[in-house]
């Protein structure tokens, strides 16, 4: 008895040593997907390390480059604290209150995701800008000038606009999933509405609101056509500028600036998000009466999305009637132009989730440094804007990689290691959520790993494989900087003919491309939207 009790034992211990045990083909394909996304980083450094001290810490402490440095973070602080200030009170009018037609404003809201900020940017300076058309329309009142657009000011509207569903999309999820039953015990002790949401509601969304706010972020200092159009001299601007007019070191170096810049809003990020807290119980289903503030309420909504979706829309519709009268057969549309973004875009949202698949299983189903390190490394791209991003693969591909430069290939690969995390966080939502006991049943019948993995985990994850298919797709139609620096020659997708219509001046040839952009990011919006089970109830 003694001998069967080591003998089980022993295969407890072995059958344990193997679950611990990094599958090796998994893991090597991991290695070589952190490998990639850690390449252009490494490039970046090195270039910045040939400059050598002198010269860079000239480059780098010049009045320009710290107002460059200023600018930036004066932007990032403003435009974030503003979606909080709008993305927070929309979530809470939409979920806790009784909101009239809550379910259409919470859709609506949240719709200016699908539009690119550089396409509201063309469409606030056609409407607001000097003799645009809010002015023409006041001309024969007598006012022949209205403040101007352009600036800091204008810069903090727009992106505004179009960042804020970030904090609003994540703030009402946990709004939704908040047990509030907590609130209806702070009421009873006599707090008022005020103080309840202050020391009770406030510390539930925090981690919420936190990680909206870091997408903002983010978003606003990646950032390059919005700032460029608003003239407004921030980093990705003056990137894109100093690369353009052959000053790499100081494109390199401000470049490497930006990444650690970036990396310090993910650690203050982290700082402010603090502990998350959870609660479970019952849910009240009370919601709160907005009195005579319904209206009031409806008309904040109504103002915010106006102007993000029907200004635009508007201003777009108007082009279409001038662009007869305006055309340059060299900017003419194509529908080539669609194929190819929608072609490319479906080319990285397969490669991306073909990639992020190791990455997200070994994250899932093993603990240790590997698997972790592994899956922080895939969100190094999300952190390199895509400006930089096309810079160093720009300066690698040219001396390195020649027979990949300007092709496809490496366009691909600049929009994979970018939206990488975007896969890799939906597939490993997925895998979480598969009971480990389902694939192990399968191997007990005879099923190889592959077998198992391919018949029964693979199945289980596709909605994820999908969400995050979708998810790379739309960020990878919208992609402007990246697109510009890497694109073959010749290869002209929707968001390069808007913006070279724009640069052009001829702002009706963009009218067009720019349309149908939004309708197929609106199409990949709803996949993301049922994916996810969005629930507007």
């Amino acid at each position: 008895m003694a001998t069967e009790h080591r003998t089980t034992a022993d295969d407890d211990a072995g059958e344990a040593d193997e679950q611990t045990r990094l599958p090796l083909g998994v893991s090597v394909a991991a290695a070589a997907v952190a490998a990639a996304v850690l390449l252009p980083v490494l490039w970046l450094i090195k270039t910045s390390l040939d400059v050598g001290f002198a010269e860079a810490t000239a480059l780098l402490t010049r009045p320009t480059t710290l107002e460059v440095l200023l600018n930036s973070a004066v932007l990032v602080v403003l435009t974030t604290t503003a979606c909080v200030v709008i993305g927070v009170p929309l979530a809470y009018l939409t979920v806790r209150t009784d909101l009239p037609f809550r379910r259409f404003w919470t859709v609506v809201v949240s719709l200016p995701l699908v539009i690119p900020s550089y396409v509201g940017a063309f469409a606030f300076v056609s409407a607001f800008g000097p003799q645009g058309g809010f002015q023409r329309l006041l001309a024969p009142i007598g006012i022949e000038r209205i403040p101007e657009i352009y600036g800091l000011e204008g810069t903090v509207l727009i992106l505004t606009l179009y960042t804020y569903p970030y904090v609003y999309i994540t703030a009402r999820a946990s709004l939704k999933s908040m047990d509030t039953t907590l609130i209806d015990a702070a009421r009873t002790l006599e707090h008022d509405r005020w103080e309840t949401f202050r020391r009770v509601t406030v510390p539930q969304i925090r981690p919420a609101v936190a990680a909206g706010a870091l997408l903002s972020g983010l978003y606003v200092l990646a950032d390059f056509g919005t700032p460029s159009i608003m003239r407004y001299d921030v980093f990705t601007r003056v990137i894109f500028v100093e690369f353009g007019t052959f000053g790499r070191d100081t494109a390199t170096l401000l470049s490497l600036q930006l990444v650690a810049v970036t990396v310090f809003i993910l650690w203050l990020e982290s700082r402010v998000r603090g502990e998350e807290r959870t609660t479970a119980g019952g849910r009240s289903r009370a919601v709160v009466s907005l009195g005579g503030w319904r209206y009031p309420a409806m008309g904040f909504a109504a103002a915010i999305a106006g102007l993000a979706l029907v200004v635009p829309l508007v201003i777009l519709l108007s082009w279409l009637g001038t662009a007869s009268a305006t055309v340059n057969q060299s900017l003419a549309f194509q529908w080539s132009y669609a194929a190819n973004s929608v072609v490319i875009a479906t080319a990285a949202a397969a490669v991306a989730v073909v990639a992020g698949l190791p990455v997200a299983y070994l994250s899932a189903r093993y603990d240790g440094l590997l698997p972790t390190a592994f899956e922080r490394i895939s969100y190094v791209g999300y952190a390199v804007p895509g400006v930089v991003l096309g810079l160093a693969l720009v300066f690698f591909g040219s001396q390195y990689a020649t027979p990949i430069y300007q092709t496809l290939y490496l366009l691909v690969f600049a929009y994979v290691i970018r939206f990488l995390p975007q896969s890799v966080g939906s597939l490993r939502a997925s895998f979480l959520s598969v009971d480990p006991a389902l694939p192990e049943a399968a191997r007990t019948l005879g099923q190889t790993s592959a077998g198992a993995f391919r018949y029964v985990t693979l199945p289980l994850v596709a909605p994820g494989l999908f969400g995050g298919a979708a998810l790379v797709f739309l960020t990878t139609m919208k992609e402007l900087p990246a697109t510009l620096l890497l694109r073959p020659s010749g290869f002209t997708t929707l968001v390069t003919h808007i913006w070279t219509a724009y640069e052009s001046g001829y702002f009706g040839q963009a009218a067009v491309p720019a349309l149908v952009l939004l309708f197929v990011s609106g199409l990949s919006m709803l996949v993301i939207l049922r994916q996810e089970g969005y629930d507007v109830k």
